[in-house]
């Protein structure tokens, strides 16, 4: 029996092999250092340049004269006749006037490396502004031409949706459709756009309908399985009940968002179910934990964001609820209620881990402070956040399916990606996802200015020094973009400028809903821009007529972050495409980082000697930030490497299970 090849394809993917471990990831470190190395680089961009050059003798051929030949490429990328290498310069040249012609933009020998940086399974590391989107459309060209599945990977809708649209007049010129696929599209809608020769979406979106159809596939999810029962006219699960037509390449932008930030937490496909007992016991442990005092009956740790009870604070629980019935009688469970609902009290706080919208608890993203609202907290904190919030409390949710980003992404045939801060991440992309990185050189020097950073006892000095900076560039006319760390502190200050008389743009996850049109404008002579992280990212931060000369965009970082690389995202957004900016770093004692993650012995020190401003205190205030940050990574990795161990554990628990796709 021969197994058709589209049904084939709609459901293969690899299975990932586990983790290298002890001196296998050693020695698999020394080969991934290797492909890392500045001579590759260095052949790759002189291929890229005569790629370049090579597209020039195209531009005499007719229109009908260069489709034909991109229709030639594309079945000897069809057929694989040749090897891929030698296809490769011929195709990529002819892609570099394609895009000149349809899009108005010549990619540059720059762009063209990073192309075939990607196309060989490679992150590309672009500085901002580069333009990583045209970047993409050439090897997902490339690798559509396949007649398999190509996906481009965005950190939201909107990008997928610009991009999209964008881009489909060049995709269209190469003989190739193209869809996107959105969280607000009815599941006929993604069927449709899911059929398309490159698909713009979201990791979550794309991950979500994977589990989605699999659960429809039941254990059907294998395709000589599936065309048994076809056979047999046994198989209930029709071609309409599933999306997706499979996996196989994937391109990622922000890969180091995508696959390192959003990786932390494995995607969980869930169904509300009614448990009105639950819901009781929730608001009543709310009711509980406000009697409850910090340090006597329990304890906080900021730093991993955990609450535990006390031998008194369980004596007090158990006093409070000796009269009730049924799951208040178990020690766990009656514990395990009260510290979810001290959790929601104590790390929880609105305009910062949560917005209200519309009556609803909605999640702000940690790391790009969007809302979520489609994600719930698990295990009753959401309900617990309600209870706190005075709002109607929501149904608790049951897992169906499970699967973590690690996993997903390792399943698919051919992986890249691009973005502009993955350097720090290079060891772990490696060994996760066999994801090599190598930088791609701007196409312009850098000219952007680093100014002297600033450092303070607390927030409320620190507010008012940048409001300071921020007035004295508003006199020259010079635009300002302040990042901050929290809704609440985009707030908070906002309101300091509008005090001193200062017009502002305010973007954070509450006001969202002109999120790209209050960034691109952020490059206007006169403008203040305050935004979470957010920050428009994807969107090009143009500079208005007379800009350049006042020293173009500068960008105030009010907080160090988790991550040093969500400051240099941030940072990012001056100085773009070699022209001129500038940046300035602020922290102070008081700033979330230090307060988590800081080394409690160098504080101390610092709070006695930060009076004297020195240059060696700054130094000081320098390292207890660089040692914090460090640690929040730590913790970071780690929460990730425990998802990669539970994948193992499944793989090793679950190995009888004859499928190709191993639950989470």
């Amino acid at each position: 029996m021969i197994l058709p090849a589209k049904d084939y394809q709609s459901l293969q993917t690899l299975r990932p092999a586990k983790l290298h471990q002890g001196f296998d990831r050693l020695a698999n470190n020394l080969l991934g250092r290797s492909k890392r190395r500045d001579s590759l680089k260095q052949q790759w961009l002189e291929l890229a340049k005569s790629i370049h050059q090579a597209a020039e003798k195209h531009q005499t051929l007719s229109d009908q004269q260069l489709q034909a030949a991109l229709n030639q490429q594309r079945q000897l990328f069809r057929r694989r006749k040749q090897d891929d290498e030698t296809l490769l310069p011929d195709a990529l040249a002819l892609l570099v006037e394609a895009a000149d012609r349809t899009l108005g933009m010549r990619p540059f020998p720059v762009q063209v490396l990073g192309a075939i940086m990607i196309y060989h399974g490679y992150i590309a590391e672009m500085a901002t502004g580069e333009g990583k989107s045209l970047t993409a459309c050439l090897p997902a060209v490339l690798f559509a031409w396949s007649d398999r599945p190509c996906h481009i990977i965005t950190t939201n809708d909107y990008l997928a949706l610009r991009d999209a649209k964008q881009m489909s007049v060049f995709y269209r010129f190469c003989r190739l459709t193209t869809g996107c696929v959105g969280s607000d599209m009815t599941n006929a809608e993604r069927q449709e756009n899911y059929q398309k020769g490159v698909v713009y979406t979201t990791s979550k979106e794309l991950l979500a309908d994977f589990l989605r159809d699999r659960l429809q596939l039941g254990n059907c999810a294998q395709s000589d399985r599936r065309l048994l029962k076809k056979k047999l006219k046994s198989n209930k699960h029709s071609e309409t009940e599933i999306v997706m037509r499979g996996i196989n390449a994937v391109i990622v932008d922000e890969a180091d968002s995508v696959l390192i930030d959003e990786a932390v937490t494995p995607l969980i496909i869930s169904q509300t179910q009614q448990n009105k007992p639950l819901s009781e016991a929730i608001t009543l442990a709310s009711q509980f934990a406000q009697q409850l005092k910090n340090d006597l009956d329990y304890r906080v740790n900021k730093r991993h964001r955990e609450v535990t009870l006390t031998e008194s604070g369980e004596k007090t629980v158990a006093e409070l609820t000796i009269d009730l019935p049924g799951l208040w009688q178990s020690d766990s469970r009656r514990n395990e209620l009260i510290v979810t609902a001290l959790t929601a009290k104590e790390l929880y706080q609105k305009d910062q881990q949560y917005v209200i919208d519309d009556d609803k608890v909605v999640i702000v993203d940690e790391f790009t402070g969007r809302m979520m609202p489609q994600r719930t907290w698990r295990q009753g904190l959401h309900q617990s956040v309600e209870v706190q919030e005075g709002l109607e409390l929501s149904d608790p949710s049951e897992t169906q399916a499970r699967l973590s980003f690690q996993r997903f992404f390792r399943l698919f045939h051919k992986l890249g990606g691009m973005s502009g801060t993955v350097q720090e991440s290079a060891e772990e992309l490696w060994h996760i996802y066999n994801l090599p990185i190598l930088a791609v050189p701007t196409n312009r020097p850098c000219a952007r200015k680093q100014l002297p950073n600033r450092y303070h006892w607390d927030k409320q000095s620190k507010w008012q020094t940048i409001c300071a900076e921020v007035i004295a560039c508003q006199q020259n006319g010079q635009p300002v973009l302040i990042g901050t760390r929290s809704i609440a502190d985009s707030q908070l200050l906002a309101e300091m400028l509008r005090e001193q008389g200062i017009s502002l743009q305010l973007l954070n996850a509450i006001n969202h809903h002109e999120e790209t049109e209050i960034i691109t404008s952020a490059g206007q002579l006169g403008k203040v821009t305050i935004a979470t992280n957010m920050a428009g990212r994807g969107a090009d931060i143009k500079l208005g007529k007379g800009v350049a000369k006042l020293g173009g965009l500068h960008v105030i970082v009010s907080e160090r972050h988790e991550s040093q690389r969500i400051d240099r995202q941030l940072i990012g957004r001056c100085a773009r495409q070699g022209q001129p900016g500038s940046y300035r770093l602020y922290s102070s004692l008081e700033d979330d980082i230090l307060q988590r993650f800081g080394n409690k012995p160098l504080l101390t020190i610092l709070r006695n000697k930060l009076s004297a401003n020195g240059v060696e205190n700054q130094k000081m205030f320098e390292k207890a930030l660089r040692l914090a940050q460090q640690s929040a990574e730590k913790q970071a990795f780690d929460q990730r490497a425990m998802v990669t161990k539970t994948d193992d554990w499944l793989t090793d628990a679950l190995s009888f299970v004859r499928t190709e796709t191993l639950p989470d």
